[in-house]
């Protein structure tokens, strides 16, 4: 029975020991490197005079399908080619607020992950965060500012439902 009683101590004292060195040998995780932040662009949008005379433009010249919000380019994702994935193109009226509050003619609207784990990244960063995460069917997001002050939006997408919502819309995509 002692020796019994020997055996499971030593074996116990080994384990606790091998995990002790390993936690003390070990440099703990950097969270934030672990964490994907953009995993490509989202959306290109920016200010014109005449949205629609823009779009018009675009088809003829360029052959982009549009639609009433632009152009949705598809695309194969790199990490899984079995994946489809989207990226809006959309000119707005000049007189558009939804830039604000930067005073550019542009935004830049970026895919993310985890989309909720980057924000609070963000904070402790002391990024500017604009709004709350507004979710819907095809994604979350969320505007930040650069550190020029320009507007950034932040989109954590559900590409298969983005998808659905372009045929619900009979939108073509721009392949």
């Amino acid at each position: 029975m002692k020796k019994t009683s020997l055996i499971v101590l030593v074996i116990a004292a080994s384990f606790l020991s091998g995990f002790a060195f390993k936690t003390i040998i070990t440099k703990p995780a950097n969270h934030s490197a672990k964490l994907k932040k953009v995993t490509g662009i989202g959306g290109i949008f920016f200010k014109c005079k005449d949205p629609k005379k823009m779009r018009d433009w675009y088809e003829t010249n360029l052959g982009l399908s549009v639609n009433q919000y632009g152009s949705v380019f598809e695309w194969y994702q790199g990490a899984d080619s079995t994946k489809k994935g989207f990226s809006q193109w959309s000119p707005f009226n000049e007189k558009t607020t939804y830039f604000e509050p930067s005073t550019k003619d542009f935004m830049i609207n970026y895919r993310v992950e985890n989309l909720k784990a980057l924000v609070a990244e963000l904070k402790t960063n002391n990024v500017t965060i604009l709004d709350t995460i507004a979710t819907y069917d095809y994604g979350k997001f969320i505007h930040i500012l650069d550190a020029e002050g320009n507007k950034v939006e932040l989109w954590e997408p559900n590409d298969i439902e983005y998808e659905k919502l372009g045929k619900q819309l009979g939108a073509k995509t721009t392949k």
